[in-house]
């Protein structure tokens, strides 16, 4: 679908409007801002947030889906004056995301007639906007009136609820609030094994809520994770159930009502890891620790994370992992091969800002 009016090289507003997002998944709400974008600019940069992150029932779909289903709302012409590229979120760091934003944008922009390129920043009213425009005040906001009752979370809610919840939504025509391109492409990912495993987590998920359904007061949960470092290596274990299983995650845990959390911590290592480090040396090793706090971090609802960092001495042989029958499978896994995408979480934000990891993948 093209868009009502395309301005012309010397009509336009901006050189360049730029709108971020997740899009999980692009919905009508996005289009009618991306619209906008295409009338009031020559070139239109669509930032895809969450990018290279492990398929969660938050994040469902990975950068490449999202784009297609992106391109398949527009015609050629639009296509060409889009560019949709990928976004690393960056959770405890507002300055590396911002960083990486504008690097992203000064590369993508093109120049005009020899000048600097006129950006301004796109979003609906009463979104996020407003929060990302005090990150940018080099750059103008351009504010869009919101599509009122469409959310992506209430239709990942609709699609993950059961399978036939997502047939009734997807096949009885009440999706309204989706581009006909997108909902082929959901109808397509809700056959595929993704889309299985999600679902599973999604019903365990439930379950685990249950526990707490007559609480008087939502819970807040309090882990530990451990952050151990040794010769260009990070100490992770793979998760053998749901959720996450098959990702790599931090050693670590809820902590024992009479517990203090470093002791929490050392007692994971010990018993869950089987790590064959003395105590003593793992808390002479200890170089910080964090409070990890992002309301959505992790799947079990509203948990706080407590993060300790241990950088122990290099050595030619990595400490020995005793294999723990019925835990987790840990390994050392080297830097290099740190990818958000296989990890649990937000544990690669937490390694990210103990190690100052760097924030952009695109050319991985």
């Amino acid at each position: 679908m093209a868009t009502d009016i395309a301005c012309s090289t010397t009509a336009c507003d901006f050189d360049c409007l730029v709108f971020i997002g997740r899009f999980q998944p692009p919905h009508l709400g996005h289009l009618a801002i991306i619209r906008e974008a295409l009338k009031r600019a020559r070139q239109v940069i669509i930032l895809v947030g969450s990018a290279w992150q492990a398929r969660s029932l938050r994040n469902p779909w990975r950068f490449d889906e999202r784009q297609a289903m992106l391109r398949a709302a527009f015609d050629d012409g639009d296509n060409q004056r889009l560019e949709i590229t990928p976004l690393l979120d960056a959770l405890y760091n507002d300055d590396v995301w911002v960083r990486d934003v504008q690097r992203k944008v000064r590369d993508l922009a093109a120049p005009v007639n020899a000048r600097l390129p006129r950006i301004g920043l796109i979003g609906a009213s009463r979104g996020q906007s407003s929060y990302y425009l005090s990150l940018f005040p080099q750059w103008e906001s351009v504010s869009v009136p919101l599509v009122e009752g469409i959310s992506a979370s209430q239709i990942r809610e609709r699609l993950f609820r059961s399978p036939s919840a997502a047939e009734d939504y997807l096949g009885t025509g009440a999706y309204h609030d989706l581009p006909n391109g997108v909902v082929e492409r959901v109808k397509r990912f809700c056959h595929a094994s993704d889309y299985q495993r999600l679902l599973e987590e999604q019903q365990l998920l439930d379950q685990y809520r249950q526990g707490w359904a007559h609480a008087p007061y939502p819970p807040i949960f309090v882990t530990v994770n451990a952050v151990v470092v040794q010769s260009g290596h990070v100490l992770l274990a793979r998760r053998t159930a749901a959720p996450g299983k098959g990702l790599y995650a931090l050693p670590g845990g809820f902590i024992h009502p009479n517990e203090r959390l470093l002791d929490a911590c050392l007692r994971e290592l010990r018993e869950r890891i089987r790590l064959k480090v003395p105590e003593p040396v793992l808390k002479g090793s200890l170089r910080g620790q964090h409070l990890f706090d992002e309301p959505h971090r992790s799947w079990r609802g509203r948990t706080l994370a407590e993060a300790f960092y241990f950088a122990l001495r290099p050595d030619q042989q990595l400490p020995r992992l005793k294999p723990v029958k019925g835990g987790d499978h840990a390994r050392w896994v080297a830097l290099a091969d740190l990818e958000p995408e296989s990890l649990f979480e937000d544990h690669f934000f937490i390694i990210q800002n103990f190690l100052g990891l760097p924030a952009d993948f695109s050319n991985n």
